[in-house]
C-alpha cells in the first residue's frame, strides 16, 4: 500500500521537537541551526511529505485559484480566449476553474455562487447575453473578490473591462460594401445593455451616414444570439420588398445560422447576398462560401490581458498603492479575406 504523506506533526514527533522547529526547518529559517534543519528535511523526504495547500492558503489568504465564466466553450472564440487565461495562470502558479452560463442568467448567477464557495481569488467573466443586471457580480465586493470582464463586458462604469473596440472597424465594414456596389446593407444586432453591441450598432449608422445612405429600421434586425433567433432575425430582413443584397451579423456563429437558413431559402451566397461578421474565427474558412470580411478581435490578447489585470487586482490588496488600469481597449482589425482584395 502506497505511503501517505507525512504531517508537520508527525515530523515532530519523531525528531521529539516542535512543530514550528519543524516548520521553520522546511523553510530554510536562519533561526534554526543546521543539524536540526537537515534531520527535518532528510526526514520529510524519506516520509514523503507535502505541504498542506489548505492551510498554506489559509495563512496566505489565497487559494491560488481564479474563476473563468464564459457563455460557451464550443465557440471557438473562447476556446482561444481559455489559451489565453491558461497561459498567464501558468506563469503565475494559478489555477483555473471554469463554468459556462450557455447564456443564461440564472445559471450564471449559480456558477458565481459556487465560485464564492470554493473561494476564488478573482473572477473573469464574459457575460450571458440574458443579462441585464449584474448585482451577481457586483456582491462579490463583499468577500473582496475582483472581477474582471472581457469581449462581452457590461455597461457599467466602476467595472474592470478588457475589450476590442469595434466601432471604427464596423464603419470601415460599411465603407467597403459601398466600395463593392452595395447600397442596401442589413444589420443584425444582439442583446441590449453590452457595450459591443451598442458600438456595433454605432459603427454601421455612422459608415450609412459616411456613404450618404439613409438609415432605415427595417434593416436592423435583433437577435438574443440563439439558433432560432438568428434565424428569425433572417427572415425578417430577406421578407423585406426590398430585401438588402449584403448583411452584417454580429458574430461569426450567427452568420454560420443566417447564411444555412438564406440557402435553404433558394439564394445564392455571395451572389444574391453577401455575408460580413465579427470574430474572424478560423472555422469560418472552411465554409464553400466564406465571409468576405470579418473584423479580428483578438481573443486571446483580450483574455490575456484581462488575466494579467485580475491577478494585479488579486494582489493589489497588499499593494493598494499600485494603480491598475480599469478599462482596457483593443483595437479591432477588419479583414478583407485574400480572395476578394
Amino acid at each position: 500500500m502506497d505511503q501517505k504523506p507525512a504531517t508537520i506533526k508527525e515530523i515532530a514527533k519523531r525528531l521529539n521537537v516542535s512543530v514550528s522547529t519543524v516548520s521553520r526547518a522546511l523553510h530554510n529559517h536562519p533561526s534554526i541551526g543546521l543539524r536540526t534543519k537537515t534531520q527535518v528535511q532528510k526526514l520529510a523526504e524519506e516520509l514523503n511529505y507535502e505541504p498542506n495547500q489548505a492551510a498554506i492558503s489559509f495563512k496566505q489568504g489565497k487559494t491560488y485559484t481564479i474563476g473563468v465564466l464564459l457563455p460557451n466553450f464550443r465557440e471557438e472564440f473562447f476556446s482561444i480566449a481559455i489559451n489565453g487565461i491558461e497561459d498567464v495562470c501558468a506563469n503565475n502558479n494559478y489555477t483555473v476553474l471554469i463554468g459556462q452560463s450557455h447564456d443564461d442568467t440564472e445559471r450564471e448567477k449559480k456558477i458565481i455562487e459556487t465560485m464564492r464557495k470554493h473561494r476564488v481569488d478573482g473572477i473573469l467573466a464574459s457575460v450571458a447575453t440574458t443579462s441585464s443586471d449584474y448585482s451577481h457580480f457586483e456582491q462579490l465586493n463583499k468577500y473582496k473578490i475582483p472581477v474582471v470582464f472581457f469581449d462581452r463586458v457590461p455597461a457599467l462604469e466602476d467595472a474592470y473591462t478588457v475589450s476590442c473596440s469595434l466601432k471604427s472597424s464596423s464603419t470601415e465594414m460599411v465603407d467597403w460594401l459601398v466600395q463593392n456596389g452595395h447600397k442596401r446593407i442589413g444589420f443584425i444586432k444582439g442583446t441590449e445593455g453590452l457595450d459591443a453591441s451598442q458600438e456595433r450598432l454605432e459603427g454601421y449608422l455612422e459608415g450609412l451616414k459616411k456613404n450618404n445612405i439613409k438609415p432605415e429600421n427595417t434593416l436592423i434586425a435583433q437577435t438574443n444570439l440563439t439558433h432560432s433567433e438568428n434565424e428569425a432575425a433572417m427572415q425578417r430582413l430577406l421578407s423585406l420588398k426590398k430585401r438588402p443584397t449584403a448583411v452584417i451579423a454580429f458574430n461569426d456563429y450567427v452568420a454560420l445560422d443566417v447564411i444555412k437558413y438564406t440557402r435553404a431559402q433558394g439564394l445564392k451566397i455571395n451572389k444574391d447576398i453577401v455575408f460580413v461578421s465579427y470574430a474572424n474565427l478560423p472555422i469560418t474558412s472552411y465554409l464553400d462560401e466564406p465571409l468576405l470580411v470579418s473584423v479580428e478581435q483578438f481573443p486571446y490578447e483580450q483574455a490575456e490581458k484581462a488575466t494579467e489585470m485580475l491577478i494585479k487586482l488579486i494582489n493589489s490588496k497588499s499593494q493598494a498603492d499600485e494603480k491598475i488600469e480599469g478599462k482596457v481597449v483593443l483595437e479591432s482589425k477588419l479583414i478583407v479575406h485574400e480572395s476578394f482584395k
